[in-house]
């Protein structure tokens, strides 16, 4: 484990970190949010050029931390070529959007995500409303109902390319592997290098925390089981190295996905007791467990953390339907879950 991973938030210090030989992690700010950072990687591919994995979000203080980084390792923003984006959420594609405008590198996507970005271009409700009413949470339901839309799609065009499953990326100094990843959204990918194992886990696999899972305009009927199949596809890989989007390096993939998938376990069983104590709803089962490592009260969290966690309960319980562990019905246009 690198140093820097003693410290949870050293990682989050700009600059070009080497990683590994020509792989330089480069932390962009995410400024509001929580996670305070996300990784975008430049891979130096000859003398002249670069691959970035990820873009970050696009914002004039993660541009100009960007070219200051590039600078600081000899290169600059009209070295980029080429954007490799593991997924379609803000702070991964926006900045590769506006930073082709400058430089004509290409983008490039995984084609899984083509529905969620044409979603955004018709979208006059936020998804989550009727989804937050149907669990029991109209409350928060109500917070989103003034949202009518994404104002300004300039950074939500389409890709250059749409990357499909299993395909080889074929660069100056390495191959790199698209492994489609559904989960955390439907088109997620990841990267990996296996000459130098390494994997670019985008938000699939996270050191630090449990990726939120299915927020995004096109929602999947279930998407945890699609996030614990990517999982074990991942870990069927050799083990290499994680180079996350949210957090320090070094850590072992496999190690991480064995975590994760304990993780999920042990939340589909406090799931399954939250409803013999007498909760119903997604609602009410939210509200009746733990969240985040320190084991928060639900109304501890703030409104946009309780709404991933409404969500991330929606996923259980489905995956627990799948099991015929519990069953559902609609009660005045809520759904209620109770054990088989």
């Amino acid at each position: 484990m690198p140093p820097d991973a003693e410290d949870r938030h050293a990682w989050e210090r700009p600059g070009a970190h080497e990683v590994a030989p020509g792989v330089y992690r480069v932390p962009l700010p995410l400024p509001g949010d929580s996670l305070k950072a996300v990784n975008v990687y430049a891979i130096a591919d000859g003398a002249d050029r670069l691959v970035l994995v990820d873009g970050g979000w696009s914002l004039a203080a993660s541009q100009e931390q960007l070219r200051s980084s590039l600078d600081g390792i000899g290169f600059g923003l009209e070295h980029i070529r080429e954007f490799l984006v593991t997924h379609v959420h803000r702070d991964h594609y926006t900045q590769a959007v506006a930073l082709r405008r400058v430089t004509g590198a290409s983008v490039s996507l995984g084609e899984g995500e083509r529905a969620s970005l044409e979603a955004f271009a018709v979208m006059t409700e936020h998804p989550d409303v009727a989804i937050l009413r149907a669990a029991g949470a109209s409350e928060l339901a109500a917070m989103l109902a003034g949202f009518h839309g994404e104002r300004d799609l300039t950074d939500w065009e389409p890709p250059d390319r749409w990357l499909p499953d299993a395909v080889e990326l074929p660069l100056r100094t390495r191959t790199l592997q698209v492994h489609a990843t559904p989960g955390h959204t439907r088109g997620h990918v990841v990267f990996s290098d296996p000459e130098h194992d390494l994997l670019f886990s985008g938000d699939h696999v996270l050191p630090h925390i449990t990726p939120s899972i299915g927020i995004e305009p096109a929602r999947p009927p279930s998407p945890l089981r699609d996030y614990l199949g990517s999982l074990a596809l991942i870990r069927s890989l050799p083990d290499a190295t994680l180079l996350p989007a949210h957090g320090p390096v070094g850590m072992s993939v496999h190690d991480r996905i064995d975590e994760l998938v304990a993780h999920h376990e042990q939340r589909l069983v406090a799931t399954l007791k939250a409803l013999d104590h007498g909760a119903s709803t997604p609602f009410e089962v939210a509200c009746a467990l733990g969240w985040t490592r320190h084991d928060r009260r639900f109304g501890e969290l703030d409104e946009f953390n309780q709404m991933l966690a409404v969500h991330e309960t929606i996923a259980h319980l489905r995956v627990l339907a799948e099991r015929d562990l519990v069953r559902s019905e609609f009660i005045d246009g809520v759904e209620h879950f109770a054990a088989c």
